[in-house]
């Protein structure tokens, strides 16, 4: 499996997302550009200049027309993807952490870090098919969550907001009351930061990835605990293939420990394990630093896995790994 090298990023990867048709890649990175690749050979299509912060997040709607970012700049940003045009400017108090599209790509949700006095918060944003009707206003802001949200993403149906972060409890929202319905068990939860979140393709289910060297499976209706994935690392990304029974798990120490040790023993290869038995059946040698954004493509047959050395790999599988019987 040779891995597509992608250089554009002159910082740390800070987040990986595949279009919905699977031929694009976006990635952030703290470098202030967000960038679009061809997802099959790694050919850089363009960046999205505008941000004068960190990067943190992206999404991209369903038929690829539009992307958000969320940066420390303390702004959301729309973008138009085929041009690069800076659409629209969401301003906040506070560094824009975690962004995502709802179904329908009517509604965002967006996450606000604590900075100064300002608590943490999820923000609802209604999102204007005609951008001159696009508006400031949040249709939804919820507080009362200690330390950083991580991520917030969309339950099913965009019923539910589940946030996950620097508290290591996840907690699932009503999304138009605002009202908590469900947090995770403290016993059986994460005990460090959940750095990552990733949904399964049907959104049934969903993996957290933690500092706590663990990576969790969970169901996203009841918040039941279904599968654990240990490991010897922080975990800093995660990610479901959407054809097989695999999950890849990527991290590695903090980056102020990396100089200290070899790249073998500061693990950081991308570590794939059984869905289902939880057992490690690979891993993917490569970065020179931490894994910090993993993303499966939409088909199943490639995935990309982006570092604190400011690459991108890109890799696709082997027919072998198609083969794998358990």
């Amino acid at each position: 499996m040779r891995p597509i090298l992608m250089k554009g990023h002159e910082r740390p990867l800070t987040f990986l997302r595949c279009n919905r048709d699977g031929d694009l890649l976006f990635s952030c990175a703290k470098d202030h550009t967000p960038t679009v690749w061809y997802a099959d050979n790694g050919d850089r299509l363009g960046t999205y200049r505008g941000h004068n912060g960190a990067v943190w997040t992206c999404d991209v709607s369903r038929d690829s027309a539009r992307l958000i970012t969320g940066s420390a700049d303390q702004t959301a940003k729309l973008w138009e993807v085929s041009t690069g045009k800076e659409l629209f400017s969401f301003r906040f108090d506070a560094p824009a952490r975690s962004v995502e599209f709802a179904i329908g790509d009517a509604l965002a949700v967006v996450t606000t870090d604590n900075f100064m006095d300002h608590v943490p918060t999820v923000q609802v944003k209604h999102i204007a098919e005609d951008i001159d009707d696009q508006t400031e206003e949040s249709a939804l802001v919820i507080t009362g969550i200690k330390g950083r949200i991580n991520r917030a993403v969309w339950g099913p149906l965009n019923r539910t907001i589940i946030t996950a972060g620097e508290d290591a409890t996840i907690r699932i929202w009503d999304s138009e009351t605002g009202q908590l319905l469900r947090e995770s068990d403290k016993e059986s939860g994460h005990q460090k930061t959940i750095s990552s979140l990733s949904k399964s393709l049907d959104w049934s289910h969903f993996i957290t990835g933690s500092l706590d060297k663990s990576a969790k499976l969970w169901d996203t209706r009841t918040l039941t605990l279904i599968k654990t994935y240990v490991t010897e690392r922080p975990v800093n990304a995660v990610d479901i293939s959407p054809t097989h029974d695999t999950v890849v798990l990527g991290g590695g120490q903090d980056a102020m420990n990396v100089t200290m040790t070899d790249r073998r023993a500061g693990k950081f290869e991308a570590k794939f394990y059984h869905k289902i038995l939880q057992e490690e059946i690979g891993g993917v040698k490569g970065h020179f630093g931490p894994i910090n954004a993993l993303a499966f493509n939409p088909d199943g047959r490639s995935f990309s896995s982006g570092g604190e050395d400011g690459y991108v790999r890109l890799h696709h599988f082997d027919s072998d790994y198609f083969s794998i019987k358990m």
